[in-house]
């Protein structure tokens, strides 16, 4: 039936492809997009060329930025001796959100994951070694998300980092299992941060 409007079946089809939305939830958004005035849709698409144009990651935590280096790199009132590594940018978003870490972050696109060929290699762990041969860290902070995928991270850092005599520490288990930080409420996190440990 929507073959007819082709304009309409490729929006769905493009809606389609974002994560959790499936064929029904895109018609949805297509029709309620079809209803918007010129000006509304014409807003989306340049929000969304802008933010192609202008996003991009971090050359020193890989964290999304429009400035490089972003602006948690160059905020001097950071300390430089903590930090925190994550899997996303969506995770330290989670993280600030908390406003008790105050150190500096790394963000590794991902976690090991060998079933669907994801190594080291695939990651952002070879910066990190280079950020932490540079010296100055102390402690690094593992939070990385409470999954299998997550888990098996963290366990792979800790063997890198701690032959460098830099103390590693894990979030504390305050954040359930299986769940990702960027859906986590601000007072969970600051429990886990608090409570993290050795590992």
């Amino acid at each position: 039936m929507l073959d007819s409007v082709p304009s309409l079946s490729r929006l769905i089809a493009e809606l389609s492809k974002f994560p959790g939305i499936g064929q029904k939830t895109a018609a949805r958004l297509a029709f309620f997009l079809l209803r918007q005035p010129v000006s509304e849709a014409e807003a989306l698409a340049a929000a969304i060329r802008d933010l192609k144009a202008k996003v991009r990651f971090c050359s020193r935590c890989f964290h999304i930025t429009e400035s490089d280096p972003c602006p948690l790199c160059m905020d001097e009132g950071r300390d430089a001796h903590h930090l925190c590594v994550v899997e996303e940018p969506q995770d330290l978003i989670a993280i600030e959100r908390s406003r008790c870490f105050r150190g500096r972050y790394h963000v590794l696109h991902g976690a090991l994951s060998p079933l669907d060929g994801i190594g080291p290699e695939d990651l952002r762990i070879a910066q990190l070694m280079e950020r932490l041969a540079g010296g100055g860290v102390q402690e690094v902070m593992l939070a990385t998300n409470f999954t299998v995928e997550g888990e098996a991270t963290a366990l792979y850092l800790a063997r890198l980092i701690r032959p460098m005599g830099i103390r590693v520490t894990r979030l504390a288990h305050g954040i359930p299992m299986g769940s990702d930080l960027e859906f986590v409420d601000e007072a969970t996190v600051n429990r886990a941060i608090e409570g993290r440990r050795e590992i």
